[in-house]
């Protein structure tokens, strides 16, 4: 199985963790905090006391080149940079790290982060889409401007088939799938579903099509 490791329990990465482990992964949390790891203790695979810039530490977990490392230092730059430099030496291939802002994201990527997450500008994006657009629940971005998102049906959808709203014709937007609010239970559906207000579109499309949809 993949093993996952946090290093940083902070909010982020405390979060995190427990989700993953209730999920059924193997999460191992890191923190030298040993108030933070104590808490963590029980929502999580192993939690462990230590400093993680201690490449002994690192080397001693047992990583393999398909687990994931998520590092969450937040501000301390250079923190991050000496442990995704420690992480790349080991090869490890999925080197995930927390960043506060686009200039310590390009410096991480630089030394070898794979990916890099600014939580505080991805949470101002989805508020921000939210308000811009109510009918869009979630979305995932794409390049060149396409999105996958979550639309409740406007009520000229409701108890309509897939083909009666014309949606890639008029609005340049494809429906994936429906997700059924009531079961929580997500499907392929053919053009001729009849689409009901308890159900989810799962779309994809550039965001402004997907805008017009009110």
């Amino acid at each position: 199985m993949k093993k996952v490791v946090v290093i940083g329990i902070g909010i982020f990465g405390f979060n995190l963790v427990k989700e993953l482990y209730e999920s059924g992964m193997e999460v191992i949390a890191i923190d030298k905090n040993k108030d933070m790891v104590q808490e963590i203790a029980d929502f999580s695979t192993k939690a462990i006391v230590s400093d993680g810039l201690d490449r002994n530490i690192l080397e001693s977990l047992g990583l393999r080149e398909n687990d994931v490392v998520v590092v969450s230092f937040g501000e301390d730059l250079a923190a991050s940079t000496l442990i995704t430099l420690h992480l790349k030496q080991m090869k490890i291939r999925d080197i995930i790290v927390k960043a506060p802002n686009v200039e310590y994201k390009q410096v991480l990527e630089s030394v070898g982060a794979t990916e890099v997450i600014i939580p505080e500008k991805e949470m101002a994006s989805k508020v921000a889409r939210s308000l811009i657009s109510p009918n869009i629940l979630d979305y995932i971005p794409l390049a060149a401007d396409y999105i996958i998102g979550e639309i409740a049906p406007p009520a000229a959808f409701q108890g309509k088939t897939l083909a009666d709203v014309h949606l890639r014709s008029k609005h340049n937007i494809n429906v994936i799938a429906i997700r059924d609010t009531l079961t929580d239970t997500v499907r392929m559906v053919p053009p001729n579903y009849v689409i009901k207000d308890s159900e989810i579109l799962i779309v994809i499309g550039k965001s402004r099509d997907i805008d017009r949809i009110q």
